[in-house]
């Protein structure tokens, strides 16, 4: 029986835990889920969720979307990334991993994965922001329940990374 529950374990026939949750650190059912969210006390990785926010879309007069510079959106996007990757390491320290996702769900748009060497420089880091942070804030600061390897923290839609 516990090698059954060891196979199953985080996937599709795991009836407890929340495969999803597992993957992403996030669920589109939110606490509404069925399944359980084991929220982790302390990890290598923390969420920064909807930090990222691409440049709004532009409308044209007969409200068709304006299309966006392909160099603008690039160049935007390699400023956050820099930023936050700087602002991080001199909260926490070294970072093994930063992904930053660009996703149409709102559970996973714009939500930053930083995965640092020690747990206890994830732990300051996110001390840090959370004195940093002024309410009423969209962006949560969580440690993630994304702990190995956060490069399978991907979905079916577009993810972008540089780290």
């Amino acid at each position: 029986m516990a090698q059954h529950l060891a196979k199953i374990f985080g996937t599709e026939e795991d009836k407890v835990n929340c495969p999803f949750y597992l993957k992403m650190g996030a669920c589109r059912h939110g606490d509404r889920c069925s399944r359980i969210h084991n929220r982790p006390i302390l990890s290598q990785t923390i969420l920064l969720q909807n930090m990222y926010l691409p440049p709004p879309q532009q409308y044209d007069d007969n409200g068709m979307p304006v299309p966006q510079d392909e160099d603008d959106l690039q160049d935007h996007f390699e400023e956050f990334y820099e930023d936050i990757f700087e602002e991080l390491t001199n909260i926490g320290g070294e970072l093994e991993q930063l992904r930053v996702c660009e996703n149409l769900s709102d559970h996973l748009a714009g939500n930053v994965y930083a995965k640092f060497r020690e747990e206890e420089d994830a732990e300051k880091a996110l001390q840090k922001l959370m004195v940093c942070r002024t309410p009423p804030s969209p962006i949560a600061f969580v440690f993630s329940a994304v702990i190995r390897n956060i490069t399978c923290a991907v979905c079916r839609m577009p993810f972008i990374s540089f780290f």
